[in-house]
């Protein structure tokens, strides 16, 4: 007989396993348990499988504070992305592949929302819509939706690596949508001896998972576990892998952003140090607190490192962080004139650990 596979329940957007759902604080008739993911998404679970839709009224409705007004001012795709986990168990808390267990049939789902952006900034969305204003400028605004009757095309490897090559973000996209091999065969794209290559794939990989992710998040989840486990492998390389990875979560922070503090073991080998010190600060640009939030003050220690790039590496999150902790020792190094490269959306940027200094003390007056 086929051997029954069992799995802890994951979120659909970020693939970290989600706790066992509980009744709401606010006690209410006809009440679903809801969870919370890291990444900000909230989950109902309907254990029958019979009642999905007001199961995903729950979860939209907790997602906005149990501001029903709120929740129904709110519009698919564009305020809010939607997910289900099919055949979970409520009772052993696990996804069963067969949807049975001891002689008992498994229906139950779990239904998950998440928001494009924080409560108070849709209710500020919701006054200006209302009032005709301009609405403010959204940086994660949703892909256009495809034909679900287009023709899907086949994502090739020579094609896709020709498109990288090219910076042809737009295809790639489409090509993404299409078939998701697209993010594998990029990746591939990744192992190449020139350091500049790399660097250009890796920026390329994030502008297109960014975009991709306004729809579809989980190819993205799962391609950043590949890598993280790819890069984790001993026996392969793992050119290309870490700053990638680092360009991916700081493309969009608001459902990748639990995964940066697993780049913080890369510190600590030589062969990573610098790709992570840069991924690290990329995120730290757009979102300082999530990096806040890990253990960073071993990270300090790098400024007093023998490499200059280290050092420049660790200046650049500094200045992203705007850590007043360290000023004197970040004024200390004002004056040396060792010259790095730093790539900045995938192009090689010469500078001196000197410059990077004094643009950390001018980000902390600022």
């Amino acid at each position: 007989m086929k051997k029954q596979i069992n799995t802890r329940p994951w979120c659909p957007f970020c693939g970290q396993d989600v706790a066992r759902p509980r009744p709401p604080e606010q006690r209410k008739l006809g009440e679903f348990n809801v969870g919370e993911c890291q990444c900000g998404a909230v989950y109902a679970c309907d254990a029958t499988g019979h009642n999905i839709g007001s199961a995903m009224i729950e979860a939209l409705v907790h997602a906005c504070n149990d501001d029903w007004d709120l929740a129904w001012e709110l519009m698919p795709e564009d305020d809010y992305l939607t997910g289900r986990i099919e055949g979970y168990d409520e009772m052993t808390h696990q996804v069963l592949e067969e949807k049975h267990i001891d002689g008992r049939y498994v229906r139950g789902v779990l239904y998950f929302v998440r928001l494009h952006r924080d409560i108070a900034e849709i209710t500020e969305r919701m006054k200006t819509k209302k009032s005709g204003a301009a609405p403010p400028p959204d940086d994660f605004i949703p892909e256009p939706e495809r034909d679900p009757k287009r023709k899907r095309r086949k994502a090739r490897k020579p094609e896709v690596k020709k498109l990288v090559e090219a910076g042809d973000v737009d295809a790639l996209v489409d090509l993404a949508f299409d078939d998701v091999k697209t993010l594998w065969f990029m990746q591939r794209c990744l192992y190449d001896p020139d350091p500049d290559r790399r660097w250009h794939t890796a920026h390329v990989m994030a502008v297109v998972c960014r975009r991709l992710s306004t729809r579809k998040p989980g190819p993205v989840s799962d391609l950043l576990h590949r890598m993280f486990e790819a890069s984790a492998d001993s026996a392969a390389a793992s050119w290309g892998l870490i700053e990638a990875i680092g360009a991916i979560i700081s493309a969009r922070p608001d459902i990748f952003g639990a995964f940066g503090r697993h780049l913080i073991p890369y510190l600590g080998h030589e062969s990573t140090r610098n790709e992570a010190l840069w991924g690290i600060g990329s995120i730290a640009r757009v979102r300082p607190d999530l990096v806040r939030s890990m253990p960073y003050y071993q990270i300090f220690n790098f400024l007093a490192s023998k490499e200059p790039l280290t050092r420049g590496l660790c200046l650049r999150l500094v200045a992203a962080m705007k850590a007043d902790e360290v000023r004197r020792r970040v004024e200390a190094m004002r004056d040396d004139e060792n010259e790095i490269v730093i790539h900045e959306e995938g192009r090689p940027e010469a500078t001196t650990v000197g410059e990077m200094a004094r643009a950390a003390l001018a980000a902390m007056d600022r």
